[in-house]
Order: C-alpha cells, then structure tokens, then sequence
C-alpha cells in the first residue's frame, strides 16, 4: 500500500511540477481514495467529499481533517505516507491559512476548485486516476466478487411479497456484512420494471419478477451489477428482451479494447440496437462507460473521445423495458476483459465467449 501510494505521490509531483503549482488539493472521496490507496474519508455516504482532503506539495503530503476525526483516521484508515494536520472542528479558517503557508500562496490545483487561486487538475492526472495498478486490481476483485456474492445471496432469499423497500433494503445489508458501501440499490417489481430504467425503491410489492442494481463500494472503487430475480415463468416475450440485451452487450464488450474510443462504442451500441429491432433504446438510458472510483468516470455519448487503454474499467449497462445486462469488467494485458463482478453460483449462460447472466428462477 505504501509502495503503491508513494507512486501515486510521485504522480501528484510531476503534475505539481508540469502546472508550475505548489500544492494539489484532492477533496472528493473518489480522489482521496486514489491518493491514498483505498483509504475512506466518508462519513455521509451521500456526499461527494468526505471528512478530510489530501494536500500534497513540493515538499510534503498531508491530509487535513479536523479534531473529530483525525485519530480515527490515523488509526484506521491512512498510510504512513502522509503527514496529519488537524484544526478544530470550529475553525476551518486555520486550515485554509496552513494551505497558504506550506504553498507560500502560491499556485494550487484541485479536483473541486473553490476559490481565485485554485485551478482545476489537469487531463494528465485524471487519466492516472483511471487507470489501474495492479494492487488497485487486487482491491478491485475482492469488491467486486463480495458484491456479486451479496446479489446472488438476496436473490436467493427474495419472495414475491417483498416489498422493493425490503429487497433494496436486503441488498443493503448484505452490502454492509461484506465490507462494502450500498451506494446505490435500485428495485424493480412486476409492475414497474417496464416503466422506469432507474427504479428507485418503492413501497410497492415485487410480485411476479424483480430486477435488482448494486453500485457497490469498497477502498473507493464501484462494483457495479444488475440482476433479475422471477418467481414464475418468463413469457416468451419477455425472455426475448433478455435475449436481446445480451447480443447488444456482446458487442460493446467486444469493442472494450485498448485504442477504441468511447464514441464508437456508443455508436457501436446504436447500431446494434437498430438491428435487434430497437432503434430508440440508444436514446430511453445512458449505456454506460468507464468506471473505477466513480461509478462511472465517464460515461459514453456521440461526442465521448476518451481512449480505453490497459487498466481501464468499464461498466456497460444496455436496457430494453423490463430488461438490463450490467457487469463490471477490467481491461487486462492483450485486451482480456475480466468480468470482476462474475458468480459461478447465479444462473448464467454463454455469449460469444462469456458468461453472461439470465434471471434466476426461485
């Protein structure tokens, strides 16, 4: 972890270096967890930053946190690598005079810019962020299979009387007994599943089938999966759409190389939508893109000119009413992907090569 953080520090000095700045500012969770190789600064799961940024300068890393925080962070969360400031919880001035000191007032650069004399971070940096190391992999796996662990474990459980409160709620909690954030559960019961993409949770009862989506986070990163649990029989029609979504990913998943673009996967998308029979469906939900430490870093539209290189993740999530296929996969050596949110457990089938999953009957 050390090792791993004291590249990414050296990182951070190139760029300090190249933007002629004295000091980066990272405030997000997301970048806090990249600079600190899986460390948290989260408290309200909801926001975007945390308790505590990290500052790194010509001479020294630091992260700032207040007197409420800080021994917790010392004690369970950070890397010897950074040095600590601490300012009372009432006097976030302090913190702000401690930046212009160790800066010398100069220049600084951060993710979230707050005032005249913050810059945003540059290209260069956030490419680093979104390209894995292989520790980060590591880290990766272990989210992603606890997070696929917890959906097959709720799916398996799940009765058509729930209601999509108790199975958002389920999934929740077999997120939090792995370890891992349930930054998003959405549900879906009979009703609703053909109505809406993004389902937030209702009172209402599943019924007949249910589709389930974890955003699920672990040292910063986003397992990101869908899955559809049903109680009777799937009509033809039905099963179809399923059918159809996984030939539409199969081909964004083929193109999930180094050197392809993320506007021609969108465009890739479009055209096989068109040629299942779906010309609109590119247009009714986003279909994902790359992710990592956001659930998705960019996501893919006509315009996206962001290159998929070794490293990257990605998340693809074509849709059809009352169907949906998601997965999280990394880009590996040679162009491998790696389905890192797989389970051999969950009913699956094969398409073009991969194993994808169909509904699980219960």
């Amino acid at each position: 972890m050390n090792e791993e953080v004291s590249r990414k520090l050296e990182l951070i000095g190139e760029t300090l270096r190249e933007n002629e700045a004295q000091g980066v500012r990272l405030r997000g969770t997301d970048w806090f967890a990249w600079a600190t190789a899986g460390a948290s600064n989260t408290v309200l799961l909801t926001a975007e930053t945390g308790v505590a940024e990290v500052l790194v300068t010509t001479e020294d890393a630091w992260v700032l946190t207040d007197e409420i925080e800080a021994q917790r962070l010392i004690d369970e969360e950070l890397p010897a690598n950074f040095k600590v400031y601490v300012n009372p919880w009432a006097d976030y001035a302090a913190r702000e005079s401690f930046v212009r000191d160790v800066t010398g007032g100069g220049k600084v650069i951060s993710d979230r810019p707050i005032s005249n004399l913050e810059n945003p971070l540059p290209p260069s940096l956030q490419t680093h962020k979104r390209v894995m190391v292989p520790s980060e992999l590591e880290r990766y796996r272990q989210v992603g299979q606890k997070a696929s662990l917890a959906m097959t474990e709720v799916l398996k459980a799940a009765k058509p009387t729930w209601t999509e409160y108790q199975l958002a709620g389920a999934g929740a909690e077999a997120l939090w007994a792995k370890g891992l954030h349930p930054a998003l559960t959405l549900v879906a019961g009979e009703r609703r599943l053909p109505l809406y993409r993004h389902a937030t949770a209702t009172k209402e009862q599943i019924g007949r089938q249910a589709m389930l989506v974890f955003c699920a986070r672990g040292y910063g990163l986003y397992a990101n999966l869908t899955r559809f649990v049903c109680f009777s029989q799937l009509s033809g029609e039905e099963a179809e759409l399923h059918r159809h979504v996984r030939e539409v990913e199969a081909v964004v998943l083929n193109l999930s190389q180094p050197g392809t673009t993320l506007d021609k996967a969108y465009h890739a998308l479009g055209q096989a939508y068109e040629q299942h029979g779906f010309a609109n469906a590119i247009g009714e939900h986003h279909q994902g893109g790359t992710t990592g430490y956001l659930a998705r870093e960019v996501v893919a539209n006509p315009t996206t000119t962001d290159t998929l290189t070794q490293g990257i993740a990605v998340a693809w999530n074509p849709s059809l009413p009352g169907a949906k296929v998601e997965d999280t996969f990394a880009i590996l050596k040679d162009g491998k992907l790696e389905n890192l949110t797989f389970d051999p457990n969950f009913p699956h089938v094969e398409v073009e090569g991969r194993l994808r999953p169909v509904p699980l009957y219960n």
